[in-house]
């Protein structure tokens, strides 16, 4: 067993923030790897995702979250007790926020930062898209809303000013030794990726409310010494969903799986066999049942 020196660091930082400001981009280029599936819409992120980053005298285990939002359905109220947890087991917080949207939105999550305990990073994401002056106005706006924070001005996707904020973040994590094996980058299974990877696709590929009412569950995953062999199944909640998601003669399903797989075979390095069925489960946003094998709820 490999000996951990004395001050070694290891703590949970746990992204946080309003959907679209960019968590996803910022928690894959921290951790280095793509874990958080990324799309312009809003909830792409549906679960919390860690990914673990290992060095010889530090873990960094990051979580990434579902956007704030108002639940409508019970789907969305368990995506916020994923958020509500992640603020209560985080040794340090990553607000992320953007040069477009306002600070009183979803407004209680900002007052919450004001009531933590653990350090507090507020990242300004997306400055490229903005000029020197505004970011100045804006850090200085978020200084005055959250005054023991540590502001960033960052671009995820550029990967500009990241370097400076992982080295604050092993500045601020607990003296501690690792929570998860050196080599663990994720604790997430390839079923769960495979699944994310189908629901991606999904995401890019149909409009409106569809993405909003597919879950993917993978039946079937096995491993050969060639290829891993693979039956998802994609849940709708309509029979009309059904047939927009396979499309005309399944064109529609034939895309996905075809994006779908070549995504797998470059994350998994190895070939896949790839199956895709379609199956209506009326209302599984509601069915605490369907919620909890899917994932959802854990109790």
């Amino acid at each position: 067993m490999m000996e951990v020196p004395s001050n070694h660091r290891s703590g949970f930082v746990n992204i946080i923030g309003n959907p679209n400001v960019g968590k996803s981009t910022l928690m894959n280029a921290l951790v280095g790897e793509k874990l958080s599936i990324v799309t312009a819409k809003a909830q792409t992120t549906r679960h919390r995702i860690m990914g673990i980053v290992n060095g010889d005298d530090f873990q960094i285990v990051y979580s990434d979250t579902p956007g704030i939002l108002k639940p409508a359905y019970k789907l969305q109220e368990s995506m916020m007790n994923f958020v509500d947890t992640a603020i209560g087991d985080a040794d340090v917080i990553i607000y992320v926020t953007d040069v477009i949207e306002k600070a009183d939105k979803n407004r209680e999550y900002v007052e919450k930062l004001n009531q933590l305990t653990c350090p507090v990073i507020i990242v300004i994401n997306k400055i490229d898209k903005s000029t020197q002056e505004q970011v100045r106005e804006l850090a200085a706006k978020w200084h005055e809303e959250v005054p023991k924070a540590e502001i960033f001005a960052a671009s995820a996707l550029e990967r500009f000013n990241l370097d400076a904020i992982f080295e604050r973040i092993k500045e601020l994590l607990p003296l501690s030794p690792p929570w998860y094996d050196k080599d663990a980058f994720t604790d997430k299974s390839l079923r769960f990726f495979a699944a994310e990877i189908i629901r991606e696709k999904i995401l890019l590929n149909y409009s409106k409310e569809i993405p909003y009412c597919t879950e993917v569950v993978i039946e079937e995953f096995k491993e050969g010494e060639e290829r891993y062999d693979i039956r998802a199944v994609i849940n709708v909640m309509r029979e009309s969903q059904k047939g927009i998601i396979i499309g005309n003669k399944g064109a529609a399903l034939k895309k996905v799986g075809s994006q779908a797989r070549v995504d797998m075979e470059a994350f998994f390095e190895k070939k896949v066999f790839l199956q895709i069925f379609v199956k209506v489960e009326r209302n599984w946003r509601e069915d605490r049942q369907m919620l909890r094998r899917f994932g959802y709820i854990q109790d």
